[in-house]
C-alpha cells in the first residue's frame, strides 16, 4: 500500500480511482466491510483503490481535551487498513481550515481533481465537510454533475445493534473486552514500548512484569485481564493489570503485563497486549503475601482461559503496526 500525506504526492499519478473515506478508528468489522467493497469494486472496474483518512482524528481538533480516547493509534490504524488490501491510503492533516471546507470544495479539490474519482463508497451514516452537509444525497448530486458514482454501504449489525467505534469504546471502557472482540474482528489491542517500572514485580512479588508506555490510546476499565502479549510476532500467554496499584499507594494508571514462563529482558522493545477477558477488579490488599497469593490465582485462571479454543482463535491482523 502506498501511503501519502498530501494530495500533491498523488496528483496526476492516478488515472481513475475508487475511493472510500472516513476516520476508521478501530478498523472494526463495519470498516472492514467498507474497505473490502472498495477494493473489490476497484478491481472490477480496473481502478485504483484509495482510502482517504485523517490525522489527527477530527474530534481531537474539534473537541480538544473533551475528545474521547481512541481505539487505535495512527500507526495501528494504517497497518490495519493496509491489511485490507487497498492500493493507496491518503492521510490528510485535519485542521481548523479543513473543518471549514464546504463538501463541494473538498470533493472537487481532493477527490475529483486530485484522485480522478470514478466511484465513491461510503458508510451508511457518513457525512463530510463543514456542518457535515456532505451526506449521501448531496454526494449523489455531486456525482451526477462530476461524473462519479456513489454507493452507500448498509449498516453492519452484530448482537442486534450497529457496529460502531463508539459502541466498541463503551464496551472496552466497561471492561467487557470479550464482547468487543466480534465487533473488531480481533481482540482489543494496546501497543507500546516496554519501559522501566518500579521493579517490584520480580523483587517483591515473584511475578516480573513488562511496563508498557501506552500514551494516547484507550485503556480498558482498571482491573486484571487474561491477555496475549505479542512480542516480535509471537503471542505469549500473560495476565495484565490496568490500574494504579492501590496496595502500594501509587497514582496514575499504568499497564503492566506478566508474561507466563518468560524470563527475557525486553526493555525498549515494542509489545502488543491483546485483551481477552477481564478476571477481576483491582483492589488494595492487606499484605504483600495476600497480593502474591492472588496474583498466583490470576495467573492460573488466565492460563486456563488462554488455553481454551475460543481464546486461541486470533485474527491475522493482530500484532500489526508496532508503535511506541
Amino acid at each position: 500500500m502506498i501511503t501519502a500525506r498530501t494530495i500533491d504526492e498523488l496528483r496526476d499519478t492516478i488515472a481513475g480511482s475508487c475511493v472510500t473515506i472516513g476516520n476508521f478508528d478501530g478498523v472494526h468489522v463495519g470498516h472492514q466491510r467498507l474497505l473490502a467493497l472498495t477494493t473489490a469494486k476497484a478491481r472490477k472496474r480496473g481502478l485504483v483503490s484509495v482510502v482517504v483518512t485523517f490525522d489527527p482524528h477530527p474530534m481531537t481538533v474539534l473537541m480538544g481535551a473533551k475528545a474521547p480516547p481512541f481505539l487505535t493509534t495512527t500507526v495501528q490504524r494504517l497497518a490495519l487498513i493496509e491489511h485490507q488490501g487497498p492500493n493507496v491510503c491518503l492521510v490528510l492533516e485535519f485542521n481548523r481550515q479543513m473543518a471549514l471546507l464546504e463538501p463541494e470544495e473538498f470533493v472537487r479539490r481532493y477527490l475529483v481533481e486530485g484522485l480522478n474519482l470514478r466511484e465513491l463508497v461510503i458508510g451508511y451514516d457518513y457525512a463530510m465537510g463543514k456542518g457535515r452537509k456532505g451526506n449521501f444525497d448531496l454526494l449523489t448530486r455531486l456525482g451526477q454533475d462530476l461524473c462519479f458514482g456513489v454507493e452507500r454501504l448498509d449498516p453492519v449489525i452484530a448482537g442486534g445493534a450497529v457496529v460502531s467505534s463508539t459502541r466498541i469504546r463503551d464496551l472496552v471502557q466497561s471492561g467487557n473486552v470479550w464482547d468487543a472482540r466480534p465487533l473488531l474482528g480481533r481482540f482489543f489491542e494496546v501497543q507500546g514500548r516496554v519501559v522501566d517500572g518500579k521493579k517490584r514485580g520480580a523483587a517483591l512479588l515473584g511475578f516480573p512484569t513488562a511496563n508498557i508506555n501506552y500514551e494516547g490510546v484507550l485503556l480498558p476499565r482498571p482491573g486484571v485481564y487474561a491477555v496475549w502479549a505479542v512480542l516480535d510476532g509471537e503471542a505469549l500467554p500473560a495476565v495484565a493489570n490496568v490500574g494504579d496499584n492501590p496496595t502500594f499507594g501509587d497514582t496514575g494508571l499504568t499497564l503492566e503485563a506478566h508474561i507466563m514462563d518468560f524470563d527475557r529482558a525486553i526493555y525498549g522493545q515494542n509489545l502488543s497486549v491483546q485483551f481477552v477477558q477481564r478476571l477481576r477488579s483491582e483492589r488494595k490488599f492487606e499484605s504483600l503475601d495476600a497480593l502474591k497469593a492472588r496474583i498466583g490465582e490470576d495467573v492460573n485462571l488466565g492460563r486456563t482461559i488462554l488455553q481454551s479454543p475460543e481464546a486461541q482463535v486470533r485474527s491475522g491482523m493482530q500484532g500489526l503496526g508496532k508503535d511506541g
